[in-house]
């Protein structure tokens, strides 16, 4: 019985080495800190997205001045809704091509590209009205 203690003891304290080294990783705040190289990679893509985004809202703008004109026969909300449906769909397009990967999108990722296209759009928009 002795022989057998002292062996699951060794294999216990292995293991719990090994997971205290584990969850040690997981909680250290090293293990989420980025490289440079992540950081600027994360840079870039962040310029791309916003540079994409506020291309489509005003490329949406000027759309919405020539098929729309003063806009009086719309409501302004579907405009706006329309217009968002639209550019998230050529956004999920879009960016698999310029190497962004979208499943890494969060709501809150999708929200600000969503709404830098609908001002730009009605920036754009309103700018051509006036």
């Amino acid at each position: 019985m002795s022989e057998s203690t002292p062996q699951k003891q060794g294999k216990g304290k292995k293991e719990g080495t090994e997971e205290q080294e584990s969850t040690s990783k997981v909680k250290s705040p090293e293990a989420f800190e980025k490289t440079p190289e992540q950081r600027r990679k994360d840079r870039v893509e962040g310029i791309i997205k916003t540079a994409v985004a506020s291309i489509l809202g005003i490329i949406a703008g000027v759309v919405a001045e020539y098929i729309l004109g003063t806009g009086e026969g719309t409501t302004w909300y579907a405009i706006i809704v329309i217009i968002a449906i639209v550019t998230y769909y050529i956004q999920r397009v879009i960016y698999p091509q310029i190497n962004i990967s979208t499943k890494e999108f969060g709501l809150k990722d999708w929200f600000y590209v969503e709404f830098l296209v609908v001002d730009f759009a009605l920036v754009t928009w309103v700018l051509m009205l006036n």
